[in-house]
């Protein structure tokens, strides 16, 4: 990874303003403040976010820490975790990640995130265990592939044991065990 300036900048600085803003429509969606034009307007943010990162993606490949520095990077991977309403437009992003990785341009688990997400979006089990499912009351994992080895998988691309993932996620969004008016979302951030 580098830590030098980014070489664009601008691009950078989009991609960091439309992650934080559509974040920000998330976090409200969670806590169910949200009415029908809120939601429509969230979901317009996402499609527009999807056809930016895809300009993106055409003219850089993956926008990793070289071009645009670690935290547009994250910015880019949200957006395309996001991006759930274009499934072919989700794995490519996925391919273009992965790619990154391999040159040390991206972070290994923002691959494995995007990677499961993909799996689980197109009616597949996933890999590592990143996506959840936050119901009134429970959370649990979205279906898993070889469940026995899944720490094992999760420990190849830097992320925690699933228990210890579950039990974040768990503190995070059921604070003493309180469920009132939690709403069923896909969860992937906290994984």
């Amino acid at each position: 990874m580098t830590t030098e300036k980014p070489q664009r900048p601008d691009i950078a600085r989009e991609l960091i303003a439309r992650a934080t803003e559509s974040a920000a429509h998330r976090a409200t969606r969670m806590r169910n403040q949200l009415d029908g034009v809120q939601l429509g307007r969230g979901r317009h943010t996402d499609y527009a976010n999807a056809k930016f990162l895809h300009r993106v993606l055409g003219e850089y490949e993956w926008p990793g820490h070289r071009l645009v520095g670690p935290a547009a990077a994250r910015a880019a991977w949200s957006i395309a975790l996001h991006s759930d309403h274009d499934l072919v437009f989700q794995r490519a992003a996925t391919i273009l990640l992965g790619r990154a990785v391999e040159v040390g341009d991206a972070l290994v688990h923002h691959w494995a995130h995007l990677h499961d997400r993909t799996l689980i979006n197109t009616g597949q089990d996933q890999e590592y265990g990143t996506q959840l499912l936050l119901s009134a009351d429970r959370i649990e994992l979205c279906p898993l592939r070889a469940p026995g080895s899944v720490d094992k998988r999760r420990a190849t691309v830097g992320l925690p044991p699933i228990a210890v993932a579950l039990e974040t996620v768990r503190s995070r969004y059921m604070p003493n065990g309180s469920t009132d008016e939690v709403p069923s979302v896909v969860l992937a951030e906290a994984a």
